[in-house]
């Protein structure tokens, strides 16, 4: 046999073995057939209701707790101005002197008309006494002894006019030194020294404010105002039980004031041109931080809800309608879409209200893999790099 007919033998022997070796594996798994793929794994957390206190977030502006404008009550020229501007003043410090001269006269010459008409006073008084005695033993005429009591009584009145009129000018005198009605911070004086003022004219002198505490004024749509009030007349929230709402802010830029105010009242009328109600807080403000006029956003607390469903935020979405959906496991282990009534959000959650109940499995990882009606793989969602745990 030439080696040519020996590779032929070769490779008829090769290609029968082949055959029989892929026949034999033929009868250990059929050509076509696959294995189910498994259900898709999802991380869900149980639902379950919470003790949450809500709190509604509100523009506002700061407004000093007290402010009194300075006015002169009598007329003079200014001849000091006795304070900083810019500086705490308290109440009855004197800010502004002005010429007491005139004021001066009129005290003197008030005192001196007292004094006359308190010596007429002993007199008269002394006249009606002796008249008295004499009418009784017919000395003097009844008429005699009548005139000379009317003359005691005038000179009675002459005197307690001229007491009153010493006083009016001691008030007058007192009103050359203008002082602080109350205590806190003056603004810019808006007379110079040698200025003629009038007895209660229109410009003020000057500004106080008290800074310590501070109003904070906040303004609430009637709306709003209106839904908290049935939600705490229904018991679906419950007050706080201090009588008074608290309230936290947030500064101009972003910050959080570090003292905590009290709501006092909410205002008796609405807005007729936004539609709104004004409710006004106190804070303290020891370190003058929060200054008249400042913008503010302000945290209120309406109430407490004992039996909150809270949703997390990576676990509903948006349909093309808008609505709140999510997706959760029902009892067969199956996927099931729920159409949710939301309220706000409450850190990173949102507040249910209708959609979802105690003891569901809402999915919040691995929705992309879910689909509505299959079976899915639960494990319970934890945040971070830890492993699920499986959910039975």
């Amino acid at each position: 046999m030439n080696f040519a007919h020996r590779i032929k033998l070769v490779t008829v022997v090769a290609g029968i073995a082949g055959g029989l070796l892929l026949s034999g594996c033929g009868k250990t798994q059929p050509a076509g057939a696959t294995l189910p793929p498994p259900p898709p794994e999802v991380g869900v957390v149980v639902i379950q209701p919470q003790r949450v206190a809500l709190t509604t977030e509100l523009a506002g502006r700061t407004a000093a707790y007290l402010v009194a404008e300075v006015r002169p009550q009598v007329n003079g020229i200014v001849q000091k101005r006795l304070f900083t501007e810019g500086s705490d003043v308290k109440a009855g410090q004197v800010l502004y002197q002005i010429d007491p001269a005139t004021y001066r006269a009129t005290h003197a010459s008030a005192r001196a008309a007292l004094s006359k008409a308190e010596a007429v006073l002993v007199s008269a008084r002394l006249k009606s006494e002796r008249y008295r005695e004499l009418v009784k033993i017919n000395a003097v005429s009844q008429q005699d002894h009548d005139d000379a009591h009317a003359a005691l009584k005038q000179a009675e009145a002459d005197v307690e006019s001229a007491k009153a009129a010493l006083e009016s000018a001691r008030i007058n005198l007192a009103y050359t030194k203008v002082t602080a009605p109350i205590s806190g911070r003056i603004g810019r004086s808006l007379i110079t020294t040698g200025a003629l003022m009038t007895a209660n004219q229109a410009t003020s002198l000057a500004t106080i404010q008290q800074l310590s505490p501070v109003y904070v004024d906040i303004t609430q749509s009637s709306a709003d105002l209106l839904r908290l009030k049935r939600a705490l007349a229904s018991g679906e929230l419950k007050g706080g039980g201090q009588g008074q709402a608290r309230v936290k802010l947030l500064l101009e830029d972003g910050t959080s004031y570090p003292q905590e105010g009290v709501l006092k009242f909410s205002d008796v009328t609405v807005d007729q041109s936004t539609g709104s109600v004004t409710l006004r807080s106190v804070f303290p403000n020891p370190k003058q931080l929060l200054l008249p006029g400042m913008y503010v956003r302000a945290i209120i607390e309406e109430g407490i809800s004992e039996q909150a469903i809270l949703a997390p935020q990576r676990g509903v979405s948006r349909n093309p309608a808008g609505n709140a959906t999510a997706l959760v496991v029902g009892a067969d282990g199956k996927v099931e879409s729920r159409i949710l009534k939301i309220s706000r959000t409450i850190g990173d959650s949102w507040l249910v209200n209708e959609g979802l109940k105690t003891g569901d499995r809402l999915i919040v990882e691995g929705t992309q893999k879910a689909k509505v009606g299959s079976n899915v793989k639960v494990v319970a969602f934890t945040p971070g790099n830890g492993a699920p745990a499986t959910v039975r």
